[in-house]
């Protein structure tokens, strides 16, 4: 037998053992902390939605809002009476800061105003007000607003009700002093209780100061669960994404820093710029919005192993910012909403996000005061994290299973 005939036993053989595709990147706290920054900073899209996002959010979604209250809203006044005292209700409308007053000669020339847009509605004065009114017979003037437009009928109803009122207590204070009382007599009786209103935590009433630092929260848990889902969801295409329990905590702390700092760049710059409330229990907002930057951290990790691909976390996430604004029960309170959609909300960081924050930024709670949310993002997190260890063993025994 020759050598060419010689063929060795196929049992002697030793093949090569497949490479286990569970080996871990990422073993230690450190190696994950470090690596995640430079993957960071390396990846222009990661880079884009965690840092540039953020920032460019922070300068512009305020800026709309910078007047904070409404005013000079065009209006438009109907006088039939054409009296000295329907000239004065005209005159004091016009003077307020909430209005500006344009005369119609007929209610359908308001309306055809106000269905082109060049008003956001109009005031009726009837024939004969003045004789009524000095006659002490039912006299009253009508205000019609666009409803469809809740800000601005807020402030064509609130200009035209305090002229109004301040027009009628001048009357009252003539009457009086007809009948024979004193000036200053019949200034007091025109309101016997006199009211103050002190708004607590914003003070100039304004709709950015409402707004926008419970937007920002929204702002910065969608930019940090995407980004972190489109670095996870990478790593998943390039066979990079498994790690050790330390390994994972290392690379959720350098997401959760990177996300703390645009936190404080809200809190500190956003927010000072605009002069919202602010501060009022700083090392308590900085506190929570830690916690919160780690829950969301480790809920963008988890979706990131979920999603697999690096482009799904975009084509998801991005479509449910509205929704999960709107549970949160801040636009909207939380008791008016479904008993479902109640607990539904609580499926998202933000609904104690956007809540603790303000209550502890803007109107200076304890922690004490806000420890139910504490405790949400807490377990919250616990939960997120266990899965985030068990959908990575999973998939980890699932591939092994299919190697060997």
């Amino acid at each position: 037998m020759s050598d060419n005939d010689y063929k060795p036993d196929a049992n002697l053989i030793k093949k090569p053992k497949p490479k286990r595709q569970g080996n871990y990147v990422h073993t230690s706290f450190l190696q994950g902390f470090l690596q995640t920054l430079a993957s960071i900073f390396k990846d222009k899209g990661v880079l884009l939605m965690l840092v540039i996002a953020p920032i460019i959010y922070g300068f512009f979604y305020p800026w709309p809002y910078k007047a904070e209250v409404v005013q000079e809203v065009p209006v438009g006044v109907v006088d039939y009476d054409r009296s000295e005292l329907s000239s004065t209700i005209t005159r004091y409308s016009d003077a307020s800061p909430n209005l500006i007053v344009y005369k119609y000669v007929d209610e359908d020339a308001a309306i055809e105003a106000m269905y082109r847009g060049d008003i956001a509605g109009y005031l009726i004065i009837p024939r004969d007000l003045e004789r009524n009114v000095f006659s002490n017979k039912s006299a009253y003037v009508s205000v019609l607003a666009n409803n469809g437009y809740f800000l601005l009928n807020k402030q064509v109803q609130m200009g035209f009700t305090k002229a109004i009122g301040t027009v009628s207590a001048g009357v009252e204070v003539k009457r009086s002093v007809a009948k024979g009382a004193y000036m200053d007599t019949a200034k007091k009786s025109t309101q016997a209780v006199p009211l103050r209103i002190d708004p607590m935590y914003n003070r100039s009433e304004g709709y950015g100061a409402y707004v926008v630092p419970a937007v920002s929260i929204l702002i910065l848990q969608q930019t940090l669960l995407m980004g972190t889902a489109l670095l996870i969801g990478t790593w998943y295409e390039n066979k990079k994404q498994n790690a050790t329990t330390t390994g994972w905590l290392g690379r959720i702390m350098a997401l959760s820093l990177v996300s703390f700092l645009m936190g404080c760049f809200y809190y500190g710059w956003v927010f000072s710029n605009q002069n919202y409330p602010r501060g009022h229990n700083m090392s308590g907002t900085l506190l929570f919005y830690a916690l919160f930057a780690v829950t969301v951290a480790t809920l963008g990790c988890l979706l990131g192993m979920w999603f697999k691909e690096r482009e799904r976390s975009m084509q998801i996430l991005i479509f449910s910012s509205m929704p999960i604004f709107f549970l949160s029960g801040f636009p909207w309170p939380t008791t008016q909403l479904p008993e479902l959609l109640q607990y539904v909300g609580w499926l998202f960081p933000t609904t104690s996000g956007m809540h603790a924050s303000v209550q502890l930024n803007q109107m200076g709670a304890s922690i004490a005061q806000v420890s139910e949310h504490f405790y949400h993002l807490a377990i919250y997190w616990v939960i997120a994290f266990i899965l985030l260890i068990g959908v990575q063993h999973r998939k980890i025994n699932k591939t092994e299973t299919k190697v060997f």
